[in-house]
């Protein structure tokens, strides 16, 4: 059974658009099926992920591991593991790495939960 092309039919809403129109069209569409996406990323986390986005930054699973374990003990894991590593290095002006060490090792989480939970975000 052959498909009947219904494209003309489809793209009559589509067909006086310019290119610039067009393109607009695709971005504002792109954002609309990504945009829950994002907000749900920004709403829910996991130790896990957490953990992964550490990895990431150049931290060693060594070090990422604790510093998820204290971000989930002080209940901070909702800011960011990542956030809380640069806010942190941000108080010390210090490198994030250091910072990650340090926090990996319990030092500092009293800076960092005053500056993540006192409303001075």
């Amino acid at each position: 059974m052959k498909r009947e092309s219904d494209f003309e039919i489809r793209r009559q809403h589509l067909k006086d658009l310019s290119d610039e129109q067009l393109y607009e069209r695709f971005w504002d569409l792109t954002e609309q099926i990504i945009k829950p996406l994002v907000d749900l990323a920004y709403t829910h986390t996991s130790p896990a992920i957490e953990r992964s986005v550490l990895l990431r930054m150049g931290f060693s699973s060594l070090d990422a591991q604790p510093i998820v374990d204290y971000g989930v003990k002080w209940n901070l894991l909702d800011k960011g593991m990542g956030n809380v590593v640069l806010t942190y290095a941000k108080i010390k002006n210090i490198n994030y790495l250091n910072a990650g060490e340090e926090l990996a090792k319990g030092v500092g989480w009293d800076l960092v939960i005053d500056k993540m939970k006192g409303g001075d975000k």
